[in-house]
């Protein structure tokens, strides 16, 4: 089998943890531990979140007294990518000795056009008290939100159009390397008055690019690995359900947070409903279960899982 798998921002950086770059490299070994038997059976590309990341990095560029202004998203964009890609790239080449493996600088394409950029909603950073976080956003020209019961800064999130490096992570999946690629839902990028690429002030949602990616490169499975066993009908509610098996009709009628289940259901939704193939939501720890049809919540035609010899 072909399997995309999106990774969290969870994988990398716990809420409540430190930022710290041994912090967040001792979770990517910890996450390759659970998808090195992935590698091992079937073709694997590899996508990440990076908010806590590029949060990180934006508010050390917007302190730092040496530049005249801010990096924009986009270079922010590519420095999450290089920098967890090269964690995940050195985690997997030492636990699939002799696999090759390729770690993809990756540029997303957005429309320019996009109502999002007027509307920022995606969360990135940390999060603050109210006062803090309206406070840097005075001195930073930022728009923040509130996120559960704290603050957080929000950027436009455009929709993901086609990952611009599609043909080459498809060559390299067919010669049998491992892929990491896509990083943050990918660097956002437009076309410009005269058709070239150029980079945008904007994060775009992972878990939409993954599905945009898994269709193109005709992936058999997509997975999207979280700190949560399964998506649960009823949540917050005495009458929490947890969802095993089901369909994108059954699971598009359950009500989820914009902000957090919803973008993943809309995306595992719509890979299954546009390709005819398997899409789940669950733990990174259970991902070979899941591909077995015993741990997550997983998404079919007929909501049936597993095909007779996936294993």
């Amino acid at each position: 089998m072909r399997v995309l798998v999106a990774l969290g921002g969870n994988a990398l950086l716990r809420r409540g943890q430190p930022p710290d770059a041994e912090v967040q490299r001792a979770n990517a070994m910890a996450a390759v531990r659970s998808l090195a038997p992935l590698a091992a059976a079937h073709e694997l590309i590899i996508t990440h979140g990076n908010g806590p990341q590029v949060g990180v990095l934006a508010v050390q560029s917007a302190a730092d007294p040496g530049l005249s202004g801010p990096y924009p998203f986009d270079t922010l964009g590519a420095q999450t990518q290089g920098m967890i890609g090269y964690w995940l790239l050195q985690a997997l080449q030492n636990a699939l000795p002799g696999r090759q493996v390729v770690s993809l600088i990756t540029q997303t394409l957005v429309s320019a056009v996009d109502p999002a950029f007027a509307d920022p909603t995606k969360f990135v950073g940390r999060v603050y008290e109210r006062d803090e976080a309206e406070k840097l956003a005075a001195e930073h020209g930022w728009t923040v939100r509130p996120d559960g019961g704290y603050w957080r800064r929000v950027v436009p999130s455009p929709r993901p159009q086609r990952v611009v490096e599609t043909r080459l992570i498809h060559r390299l999946v067919r010669e049998g390397a491992v892929v990491v690629c896509a990083g943050g839902g990918g660097v956002p990028v437009v076309r410009n008055g005269v058709g070239r690429l150029e980079g945008v002030e904007a994060v775009i949602d992972k878990d939409l690019t993954g599905a945009l990616l898994a269709e193109a490169l005709e992936a058999d499975a997509f997975l999207i690995l979280t700190d949560v066993p399964e998506v649960v009908r009823g949540f917050g509610t005495s009458r929490r359900r947890p969802i095993r098996h089901t369909t994108p009709y059954e699971l598009r009628a359950q009500r989820f947070a914009a902000g957090s289940m919803g973008p993943k259901v809309e995306a595992v939704c719509g890979f299954v409903e546009r390709t005819g193939d398997m899409a789940a939501i669950g733990a990174l720890d259970r991902c070979r279960q899941i591909l077995e049809g015993t741990s997550g919540t997983i998404v079919t035609p007929d909501a049936t899982w597993p095909p007779a010899g996936t294993w």
